[in-house]
């Protein structure tokens, strides 16, 4: 039970907080995105430091900069089927190991669905996230569900960013009954977005009744507004936050600000480049008078909060809202 935990407590909600399914007591998640699992390959022993993925990185992560939270962006098709012709054992042997170092510093793990492969590319510039799931993500999330459910420490975020195709990703959007939306459908909205989350979720809990599920709004991640499902027990909300999205409280409150009065909600990304430095100020405080938890972007990927362990100036404001 628990052997890549660390003795972390279990956790749920309760109204509008995550709690201590032991005590009740809140437990305020706050740390960063660590990304490269998603696309980096093993090295020469076929572990993930072509990640840079250390447990000295991970060590100054949480111990200098008090995160209790890594989110630990993943690629479906390596869990699945392996990557650089290594079995996927190999690929999970990582999560493990980043779990176990993420733990044995006190932070959970929050695993995040990021990109389906590696190879298919939805639309020009390469963009590798996916406006919503295909047909093999409930036997990715199951594989996931059944290795972790003894694990307080393994949170799951579903799906990184639902979004509108793009105009020119030649992709159609796949139905979550089987086959495909018609060539003409673009649009991503709850109505398309909601039943894929909920049979994600059916998957991860049949594995794994307890676990603590995070679901994403639609407009890559950031609009929350008809993705509730408050027949579903123990979610928490998720909300991506960029300056191109919004940049005013009434916006906020709008897309996510609203529901987190009542329900456990998440930023899951946010961050900018050090010219968005006030705006950054702006939605960091309104983050804490809301009292929500959040995953600052990216330790590793633009915009950079670390230049070789050295914060840039919007990395000094989230090492600053950490602990």
């Amino acid at each position: 039970m628990g052997v890549l935990s660390n003795g972390l407590a279990p956790l749920t909600v309760s109204a509008n907080r995550i709690v201590s399914t032991a005590t009740g007591a809140p437990v305020l998640l706050r740390g960063v995105n660590r990304s490269g699992m998603e696309y980096s390959e093993p090295d020469e022993e076929g572990f993930a430091s072509a990640a840079g993925i250390s447990r000295h990185e991970v060590r100054w992560i949480c111990r200098e900069w008090k995160a209790n939270i890594l989110r630990i962006p993943l690629n479906q098709d390596w869990a699945l089927n392996g990557r650089a012709g290594r079995p996927a054992e190999d690929y999970l042997r990582d999560i493990d190991r980043i779990i176990l170092l993420a733990s044995t510093y006190g932070a959970y793990t929050l695993l995040d669905l990021q990109w389906l492969d590696a190879e298919t590319a939805f639309g020009s510039g390469r963009q590798f996230v996916s406006p919503l799931p295909n047909h093999s993500s409930p036997a990715f999330w199951t594989l996931l569900a059944r290795r972790y459910r003894d694990e307080p420490a393994v949170l799951f975020d579903i799906l990184n960013e639902p979004h509108d195709r793009l105009p020119n990703d030649p992709h159609p959007l796949p139905h979550h009954g089987g086959g495909f939306y018609p060539a003409s459908q673009r649009r991503v909205s709850p109505l398309e977005w909601q039943p894929w989350a909920r049979k994600l979720i059916a998957a991860i809990r049949a594995e794994h009744p307890a676990a603590l599920v995070w679901v994403s709004g639609v407009n890559w991640g950031y609009d929350l507004r008809g993705v509730p499902m408050d027949d579903v027990p123990n979610l928490v909300y998720s909300t991506h936050v960029y300056r191109n999205k919004g940049e005013t409280r009434a916006e906020w409150a709008e897309a996510f600000g609203r529901l987190a009065l009542g329900r456990p909600v998440f930023a899951a990304e946010w961050g900018g480049p050090d010219a968005d430095l006030d705006w950054g100020r702006r939605l960091a405080s309104y983050l804490q008078e809301l009292g929500m938890g959040w995953c600052a972007w990216s330790w590793a990927d633009k915009p950079h909060l670390v230049t070789r362990y050295a914060p840039t100036r919007f990395g000094d404001l989230v090492r600053s809202r950490v602990g």
